[in-house]
């Protein structure tokens, strides 16, 4: 049988991706100013960013990176080579401060980090527990790991204590997003923690879209939930969402985490994160530890999103976090949507599987502390006139 070429199969993938209606284009933003891109020559008003307190743009933060670009574009090196300076040094000590917990290690992504945690903490012989909605990168971490891979039904803590039991030998990690990306829901993570226990797992939450919105001094969704890092050992905070910055780190047990440092692969084998990055990012920290001006704005923009799509019948999924997606189902439907409201000046990202299950493709909403009330209604006004348009 002749070898299979692969510029073949890929031009074969794209053919039947077009005809699902499931190519993906990127898009080149030319300016930012504050929620409104410039996009192809045309301002558009952002409601698919995940900068929810708008400190990507914030004064402080660029003057951190400015200040700290001096120290060079890059740090040279991994960190347990000679990448390891004092600006990483001084984020991973004021991270471990704000979410009250014993250490904190940086990684270049929340992908990078997931993987990290799920590889070095479990092998052939031990089990990962996940919810079936967790971001990419814990599944892949999972299955890189070599490990036993169950999944539980979306937000069922006592699914997952059967999956835990499941398997009585060999070490147990229970892994979830605390915020779902794609839902905007919050996982029950006080069942979860007590499934862990009973079940003598690690619990260990991806808080990629709850730290700097949820919780007391923007904790996340451990925080709001009245947890304490003793119920949860491992948590990952990302910086590229309510921060505003890049990179993120893993937040926890401090021999867990020393254990992650000293054999983690994507930590390891990666330059460490630009030193000017790593300033910026602890800049971001201390606005969004003392912002709750800013969440006060984020929730008060939630609630009035949620108030005026109920009076133009528009069905939110729910969701009481800047995550609120508008489900559409069929994928032609969503890019028709999206299409539609960019015509009216609005930018949302349509969300088709396989990121999200079949069926259920949608028009995934964010909001931000930056966007003012006109500008919420106006979306609402145009997604009404978009679906109106699209139904005819």
């Amino acid at each position: 049988m002749p070898r299979e070429d692969l510029a073949a199969r890929v031009q074969a993938a794209r053919a039947l991706r077009e005809a699902a209606h499931r190519r993906r284009h990127l898009r080149t933003v030319t300016r930012r100013a504050g929620v409104v891109c410039t996009v192809d020559g045309r301002d558009l008003l952002n409601f698919c960013s995940n900068d929810y307190l708008g400190l990507s743009q914030h004064p402080r933060v660029i003057a951190a990176l400015r200040d700290a670009a001096g120290e060079g574009s890059g740090a040279g090196a991994s960190h347990l080579v000679c990448g390891h300076g004092a600006q990483h040094a001084a984020l991973e000590a004021e991270l471990a401060d704000w979410l009250q917990a014993p250490r904190a290690l940086l990684f270049g992504s929340g992908y990078l980090a997931n993987l990290a945690v799920v590889q070095a903490l479990l092998g052939a012989g031990d089990l990962c527990v996940q919810d079936k909605r967790n971001h990419a990168s814990l599944i892949d971490g999972a299955r890189l790991a070599g490990c036993a891979f169950k999944r539980y039904p979306h937000g069922d803590a006592e699914g997952a204590a059967r999956q835990l039991a499941s398997q009585a030998e060999g070490a147990a990690l229970l892994a979830s997003d605390g915020v779902f990306s794609m839902d905007g829901d919050v996982a029950p993570l006080r069942a979860l923690a007590q499934a862990a226990r009973a079940q003598r797992a690690t619990l260990y939450i991806d808080d990629a879209h709850g730290v700097g919105v949820l919780g007391d001094a923007g904790r996340g969704s451990i925080d709001a939930a009245g947890l304490a890092a003793a119920d949860v050992p491992l948590r990952l905070v990302t910086f590229g969402k309510a921060l505003g910055s890049a990179g993120a780190a893993v937040a926890g047990d401090a021999d867990l985490v020393a254990h992650l440092a000293e054999t983690a692969r994507p930590h390891i084998y990666t330059t460490a994160l630009p030193p000017a990055q790593a300033a910026a990012t602890r800049e971001a920290v201390r606005i969004a530890r003392a912002g709750d001006d800013l969440r006060a704005r984020l929730a008060a923009n939630i609630g009035r999103l949620q108030a005026g799509a109920r009076a133009r019948g528009l069905a939110l999924l729910p969701s009481d976090t800047p995550i609120q997606p508008l489900l559409v189902g069929g994928d032609a439907d969503a890019l028709a949507l999206a299409a539609a409201l960019e015509q009216q000046g609005y930018w949302v990202a349509p969300i088709r599987p396989p990121t999200v299950p079949e069926g259920s493709a949608r028009l995934r909403i964010t909001l931000a502390a930056g966007h003012l009330p006109a500008q919420v209604d106006g979306l609402l006004d145009a997604l009404a006139r978009a679906r109106d348009a699209v139904a005819a």
